[in-house]
C-alpha cells in the first residue's frame, strides 16, 4: 500500500521568471536558493555563468520556472558577450516576468542604468530585486533605484534568504491558473512506494562530455534544432554542466552539455575546478555518456581518462568524432581509434563509434538511434534459467583450471542488478577463481547476449560448504 503523503500542488500553466542584470549581482545565488539545489556554479568572479541554466523553483506554495542568466554586458554583436547578451535577451522574451537584480551595496551603476532603459522597451513585466541587502548600508542603494522605474524595488538577500516573502507576493498576482495549497511543501517530490501503472517511461539522462573545443555545445544545438548554447571559436566558453530537457521521436531526453575538462596538472583557477567538477558529477548522474573526439588528436591521454571516469561509473559509453569534415586523415584516424580502444579499453569491448560534423549536421541522425540502442543493453536482464545454461555451456566447452589438483566447480550464476549489467558467480573457492577465467566468461556474456558497449560486471562469491563443519 502506498503511504499518502502531501505534494507541492502543481500549477496548469507554470510562471516562467527570468533573473537578469550585470555581472556578479548574485543572479545564480538567488537561482540555487529558488531551486533548492546548489547546480549553478558561484564565484567572485565577475561573468561566471555564460549559458541560461533552466530549473523549477518554488517559494512558499508557488510552483515556477526559473532561469539564470548571463550578465549583462555591452558588447558587438559577433564577441563573446554579444552573444552572451542574446542569450539573455531570448531568455527575456521567453519569459511571463523579469526579476531585474542590481547589488544595493554597490547602489546603481551606469550598466544598470543601460539596461533598464533596454527592458522598459520590453513587453515582459519587472520586479527589480535590490540583491544583498542585509545591512544597513545598502539602504541608500536600495532607494536609489526607485529612479528607474520598476515600482518598489524589493530588498533581499540571495545569500541568507532574505526578502522571500516579499518575493513570493510580487509573483503571486503574474502566476497563470494558479491555486494555493495548505499542504505541506517539498524540496523534492516524495517517492512513491509502489509503482503505478500510469507512471510514464523516465527520461534518459545523456551527457555530452570531452575536451575543451572540442564541437560539444554545437553537437547540442544542432541535436536541439536552435541555438540554446553558446558556441564559438574561443575555448572553454562553457562553464556550467547545463541540463536541457529535449524529446526525440516521442522520447524524452535530459541532454546535459559539460564545461571542457584538460588534464589535472593544466587545471589551477579556481573557475575551472569549479567547472570540472560539475561536468565530473554530470557523468556521475548520466545513463548514457557522448564523448566528443578531435579527429586531428584523437583518443589522447585525456580523453582516455575521460573514457575510464565513464566506465568505472558504470555508464554506457559512445564516442563520437566530430569536425570529421576537416579530418586530416580519417582512415588514419580510425586505425588509431581502433588501436587505443583495443589497448587500453579492453574490459569493454564494442563501444559504438559514429562519425560526424555538427556545424554541418553530417553524420549526426546516427548519434540517437545508438544511444537508445545502447541504453536498452544497459537495462537488459537476463533469466537466471538462460544463465546458469550459458554457465555450463561454458565450462563444458572450457572448464575451469586445477587448483591444488582439484577442479574448481563454479555452480551458479544469477544477475544482480541492471544499469550496468551485474552479474555474481558462486563457487566454494571464489578467490582460486583466476582472472584470466573471469575475463573468458566476461567476453562469452557479451557475445551470447549481446552485450557489447556497455560496463559489466562479473563478480565472484564463495558458496559457504554446508558440510564442512560437520563432525566426524
Amino acid at each position: 500500500m502506498a503511504l499518502a503523503l502531501p505534494r507541492r500542488k502543481v500549477n496548469v500553466m507554470p510562471l516562467t521568471a527570468t533573473i537578469i542584470g550585470r555581472p556578479n549581482v548574485g543572479k545564480s545565488t538567488l537561482f540555487n536558493r529558488l531551486t533548492g539545489k546548489r547546480h549553478a556554479i558561484v564565484d567572485d568572479t565577475p561573468g561566471v555563468t555564460r549559458d541560461r541554466r533552466e530549473g523549477a523553483a518554488y517559494i512558499g506554495t508557488l510552483d515556477f520556472n526559473l532561469i539564470d542568466t548571463a550578465g549583462l554586458d555591452e558588447g558587438d554583436a559577433e564577441t563573446l558577450e554579444g552573444r552572451m547578451r542574446r542569450q539573455t535577451e531570448r531568455a527575456v522574451d521567453d519569459a511571463d516576468i523579469a526579476l531585474f537584480m542590481f547589488d544595493a551595496r554597490v547602489g546603481l551603476t551606469p550598466v544598470d542604468e543601460h539596461f533598464a532603459s533596454w527592458l522598459r522597451t520590453c513587453e515582459t513585466p519587472v520586479i527589480l530585486l535590490a540583491n544583498k541587502c542585509e545591512g544597513k548600508v545598502a539602504e541608500a542603494g536600495r532607494i536609489e533605484a526607485y529612479a528607474l522605474g520598476f515600482g518598489d524595488p524589493l530588498a533581499i538577500s540571495a545569500e541568507h534568504g532574505i526578502g522571500m516573502a516579499e518575493l513570493f507576493e510580487a509573483l503571486l498576482p503574474f502566476a497563470k491558473n494558479f491555486e494555493a495549497s495548505e499542504k505541506v511543501v517539498f524540496s523534492t517530490p516524495p517517492l512513491d512506494l509502489e509503482p503505478s501503472d500510469d507512471d510514464e517511461i523516465p527520461p534518459l539522462q545523456m551527457a555530452i562530455v570531452g575536451r575543451p573545443n572540442v564541437g560539444k555545445s554545437t553537437m547540442v544545438n544542432r541535436l536541439l534544432g536552435e541555438e540554446r548554447m553558446l558556441a564559438g571559436p574561443e575555448s572553454g566558453i562553457t562553464r556550467d554542466a547545463i541540463t536541457i530537457p529535449w524529446e526525440h521521436e516521442g522520447r524524452v531526453v535530459r541532454l546535459v552539455d559539460t564545461a571542457g575538462m584538460r588534464r589535472r596538472s593544466k587545471i589551477h583557477e579556481k573557475l575551472e575546478i569549479l567547472s570540472v567538477q560539475d561536468s565530473r558529477r554530470a557523468i556521475q548522474y548520466a545513463e548514457v555518456v557522448v564523448l566528443v573526439l578531435d579527429p586531428n588528436a584523437i583518443l589522447e591521454k585525456q580523453d582516455l581518462t575521460l573514457a575510464r571516469q565513464v566506465i568505472e561509473e558504470g555508464r554506457a559509453l559512445i564516442i563520437a568524432v566530430n569536425k570529421w569534415d576537416v579530418a586530416d586523415d580519417r582512415k588514419a584516424a580510425l586505425k588509431r581509434l581502433d588501436d587505443r580502444l583495443k589497448i587500453s579499453l579492453p574490459q569493454v569491448r564494442g563501444i559504438p563509434v559514429i562519425t560526424c560534423s555538427s556545424k554541418t549536421g553530417k553524420g549526426l541522425d546516427k548519434l540517437m538511434p545508438v544511444v537508445f540502442d545502447l541504453h536498452e543493453q544497459w537495462n537488459q536482464r537476463i533469466l537466471t534459467s538462460a544463465l546458469n545454461q550459458w554457465l555450463l555451456d561454458m565450462t563444458e566447452a572450457h572448464p575451469p583450471p586445477l587448483v591444488a589438483g582439484r577442479r574448481l566447480r563454479l555452480r551458479y550464476i544469477t544477475q544482480a542488478k541492471t544499469r550496468p549489467p551485474t552479474f555474481i558467480l558462486f563457487s566454494t573457492r571464489a578467490d582460486k577463481v583466476p582472472v584470466s577465467y573471469l575475463r573468458y566468461l566476461a567476453n562469452g556474456l557479451r557475445e551470447d547476449f549481446e552485450l557489447w558497449g556497455i560496463p559489466l560486471r562479473l563478480n565472484v562469491r564463495k558458496r559457504e560448504n554446508p558440510y564442512a563443519e560437520r563432525k566426524k
